[in-house]
């Protein structure tokens, strides 16, 4: 056997296999008499088949399944020695003239090759990292909002302006059927309250998505729809009123803060405002860095410049899928999926090159603690290192799980690194500024 390698280019290689009888003859005579001791042909004692009516009818293929496992073998092995580093897999070329009964088996496979380039983290352009902070108006909105969680509840007749309306929102062609429980006051504008204002039990009101709530995030929840889809939804809903409550407000007492906090943390008003705050701006600060990621994520693909194998990829992705693409289907793949492909070997390089990774005890640990969280989001604030272990160990032998949360724990991995090795330009403002900025 012989291989061989030829460079088109900086981004394109040839490599061919020279394969002779010598390779693969043994053993495909070993198989051929395997075949020979099974064959059950009438006219034939079994295993006592002339060899020579065993290759006329099965020789061909066994050669030909031979070869390819040998072939396949080859270039992985040729791949890994060589270092290479390819994008998609080698893609074979076509041979018209090619014979089987040749004495030299010749294959050739086209390779798309990783380009060279530099990653800089340092630029003129800064991105901008965005400081959330907790106003003054939204902690009095929260400090309002816990009392009438916790104040006493009674029925109304008809809804009025401080009632609590709770019914189900329902639109066919959004798919949307979502109970959910609002403020009258809280409808944006009085000609949406006066829809409301007067209705009973059992009345279907249809109300306008479109600047129903000053803060669209607040409809986002209500519905159930995504947070990309809300800024732009403009629909009418049918809302059909099920129960009609008022509340008249807890007292800020040590009855109420004990409710809330059971550790005794929060003795005051004061106390209350600031745990509001803390609890608040670390919640901004989980979506201020998915907004920082996702920043440095565009300002490094737009400004680390590299060619691509293009024409290799496109033929590459016309045949890779359970279903082969015509080529203006293959362009438009390539052009759909060209700029994950360029930020998948950014991060690639900046993993490897920082010697940024993760083992198997680390995605434990991090699975515990996703695990933890989750179950103090229904009540459960101690559970046992025992039952932690044995739920994280079922979710990481879940492949699509386990690939879910190792993508996560990467990414808070590379925004740490990115943190610690980019300058960005820093804006404070409250969340509404935010979500009007970042998601205008």
């Amino acid at each position: 056997m012989n291989i061989t390698r030829e460079n088109i280019d900086a981004l394109n290689a040839v490599v061919k296999i020279d394969i002779v009888a010598e390779d693969y003859q043994e053993k495909v005579n070993k198989l051929l008499t395997d075949y020979r001791k099974k064959a059950d042909i009438p006219g034939f004692r079994k295993g006592q088949v002339p060899i020579g009516m065993i290759k006329k009818q099965h020789g061909r293929s066994i050669l030909m399944d031979e070869v390819n496992k040998l072939l396949q073998q080859s270039l992985n092995n040729y791949l890994a020695t060589q270092k290479l580093e390819i994008l998609g897999n080698p893609l074979p070329r076509l041979q018209e003239t090619f014979n089987w009964d040749a004495e030299t088996l010749s294959f050739e496979f086209e390779l798309g090759l990783i380009p060279e380039f530099t990653v800089a983290l340092k630029s003129k352009k800064k991105v901008t990292e965005y400081k959330i902070i907790a106003t003054e108006e939204l902690l009095d909105e929260e400090m309002k909002n816990i009392q009438l969680r916790y104040g006493k509840v009674s029925s109304l007749e008809e809804a009025v302006a401080n009632a609590n309306v709770t019914g189900t929102f329902v639109n066919e062609a959004k798919e949307i059927n979502k109970k959910g429980t609002f403020l009258v006051s809280d409808l944006n504008g009085k000609k949406n309250e006066k829809k409301v204002i007067g209705a009973k039990v059992g009345a279907v009101i249809a109300l306008d998505t479109k600047k129903l709530f000053e803060d669209a995030h607040r409809l986002e929840h209500l519905l159930g729809v995504t947070h990309e889809e809300i800024h732009d939804l403009d629909i009418t809903v049918s809302f059909t009123l099920e129960e009609i409550t008022e509340t008249a407000p807890a007292d800020l007492d040590k009855e109420l803060f004990d409710k809330l906090f059971a550790d005794g943390s929060v003795s005051n008003a004061t106390e209350l405002r600031n745990k509001i705050k803390e609890d608040a701006e670390n919640q901004f600060k989980q979506q201020g860095d998915q907004q920082l990621l996702n920043a440095v994520t565009e300002h490094l693909v737009e400004n680390t410049k590299f060619d691509l194998p293009a024409a290799f990829l496109k033929k590459w992705l016309a045949t890779a899928g359970e279903k082969p693409l015509t080529a203006d289907e293959a362009t438009a793949e390539f052009n759909k999926s060209e700029k994950s492909l360029r930020y998948q070997l950014i991060e690639g390089k900046i993993m490897k090159e920082n010697n940024i990774k993760i083992d198997h005890a680390e995605l434990g640990t991090y699975a515990k603690g996703f695990i933890r969280t989750q179950m103090a989001q229904f009540g459960n604030m101690n559970p046992e290192e025992k039952e932690l272990n044995e739920i994280a160990g079922r979710v990481l032998q879940n492949k699509e799980e386990a690939q879910k949360l190792q993508a996560q724990l990467i990414s808070q991995k590379l925004l740490t690194f990115y943190k610690e090795n980019m300058s960005f330009k820093t804006k404070e403002l409250s969340y509404q500024e935010f979500t009007q900025e970042v998601y205008k």
